[in-house]
């Protein structure tokens, strides 16, 4: 593969060696140096395939931190909803109070920022790590369609940049310690899943997801042989699109020749783990980017919303397999990679990132334009170690004038209580991650919360 082929790809989104300054990530296959625009050709860049053996074979890696049940949704079909079946068990299992990681690995169609609100949000990253993006309580989001500059420019990479990316997501995110890590694949049994099952290991869980129409079924069947052949198990078969309820009387009409993923459950010897009717809140949500999901699924009252009843057992299924609320209890990530006592990655010479938190009386502000002062925390992101932090008095507060203050202080992340839409959006348009809705508390401990996962965040207080 000559330049001219490596600068094409480039344009998939990482934009080479002019791609953003601090804000590239190297998505361009696991690459994690100072700017990739000069490796070369990809394919033959060794960095990209060191880990993996002479065959293309991946071996397991580990993690940023404990893992405790790993979840990869995929299918043979395309179009049969694996996205937004991922988005929502995500949702589901995070509202029972577990710590969930969502990596969405869809290279050609990564949906999953839109689904969730995030399609303005951009990591915080380093040289060498990054951030996953946080989505509410409970659970943090890392995808391709975070780095991509613009959402017409097609990604053009081959196999081995793409297995690169698996890699790098897997390894340089600092997830922290998870209940369970779920992944959504793009279609078929090809480099993408592929990657996935081998570099999480054998314990990892496959969720297949079908329509019920023939066509679908057929295909579908092929990644029940997938998994077996690369031995992973199989939790169970979710059919989508298994008939449309109307919003008006709750029938159930079927769109398809009914019951095909049950039917393929019981033909191959898997557990069919329910039927997803069509319904419009369902397509409504995920293009608002939101889940239906976003309710209590621990209380004992039975869900109204017959999309909520339909993904209870899937929910539940998935729950089975994933530690009660204790991150990283049921099991652990391949050895390799070294860690440090709080479960993050090991110090590797990572340059310092700055935290601003808008601070009242000492302790984190609940309107982040009527602050007294605002704590600016450089960490280790490493570590999480604090490594200093300045008690900085902002300008007076006017319209655009804070955001482009905080973004002058080389701040990347910014802890609030409640922030209006458009200070977030000049922040985010700048680089600077938001998370809204965190408690009073001391600047160090909210720090250490969101560096251990533990950071509780709940309704934007100031949303104007």
């Amino acid at each position: 593969m000559g330049t001219d082929t490596h600068e094409q790809e480039h344009r998939c989104g990482c934009g080479g060696a002019g791609c953003g300054g601090e804000q590239h990530v190297e998505a361009t296959g696991g690459c994690t140096g100072s700017g990739c625009g000069g490796h070369g050709d990809h394919d033959a860049h060794g960095g990209h395939a060191a880990n993996g053996s002479a065959d293309g074979t991946e071996t397991p890696v580990r993690m940023a931190g404990r893992v405790g049940a790993k979840l990869v949704v995929l299918s043979g079909k395309g179009g049969v909803g694996k996205s937004t079946v991922a988005v929502n068990l995500a949702v589901g299992l995070a509202r029972t109070g577990r710590k969930v990681g969502l990596l969405d690995v869809d290279v050609h169609g990564p949906s999953v920022p839109r689904m969730l609100g995030l399609g303005r949000a951009r990591p915080v990253a380093g040289e060498g790590w990054m951030a996953p993006v946080s989505a509410g309580p409970n659970l943090r989001v890392m995808s391709l369609g975070f780095f991509l500059p613009d959402p017409e420019v097609p990604v053009i990479w081959r196999g081995p940049v793409k297995m690169g990316m698996v890699r790098q997501f897997l390894v340089d995110v600092r997830w922290g310690d998870l209940d369970v890590l779920v992944v959504d694949c793009p279609p078929g049994t090809g480099d993408e899943p592929l990657s996935v099952l081998q570099l999480l290991g054998p314990d990892a869980h496959a969720v297949i997801v079908t329509t019920p129409q023939g066509v679908a079924v057929d295909d579908v069947r092929r990644s029940v042989g997938f998994c077996r052949q690369l031995r992973n198990p199989i939790l169970g078969i979710v059919e989508n699109m298994g008939g449309y309820v109307c919003p008006k009387c709750g029938e159930l009409t079927p769109l398809f020749p009914a019951g095909g993923g049950e039917q393929l459950a019981r033909e191959t010897g898997v557990p069919f783990l329910g039927s997803i009717p069509l319904h419009p809140d369902l397509t409504s949500a995920g293009d608002a980017g939101h889940s239906l999901l976003e309710t209590d699924l621990t209380g004992e009252r039975e869900p109204v919303h017959p999309v909520i009843r339909a993904f209870q057992p899937v929910v539940g299924a998935a729950g089975a397999v994933c530690p009660n609320g204790e991150a990283g209890t049921a099991g652990r990530s391949a050895p390799g990679a070294p860690t440090n006592s709080n479960g993050g990655p090991a110090s590797q010479g990572a340059s310092d990132m700055k935290i601003a938190i808008p601070l009242a009386a000492g302790r984190l502000c609940q309107h982040f334009g009527h602050c007294e002062q605002f704590a600016v925390l450089t960490v280790d992101p490493g570590s999480g170690t604090v490594m200093g932090q300045e008690l900085l008095t902002p300008p007076p507060h006017e319209p655009g004038v804070l955001p482009a203050w905080i973004a002058d202080t080389g701040t990347r992340l910014v802890i609030a209580g409640g922030m209006g839409a458009r200070a977030r959006q000049l922040l985010e348009e700048r680089g600077v991650q938001v998370l809204v809705g965190a408690c009073a508390a001391d600047p160090a401990d909210l720090v250490a919360a969101w560096f251990g996962n533990r950071l509780e965040l709940g309704a934007n207080t100031c949303d104007h």
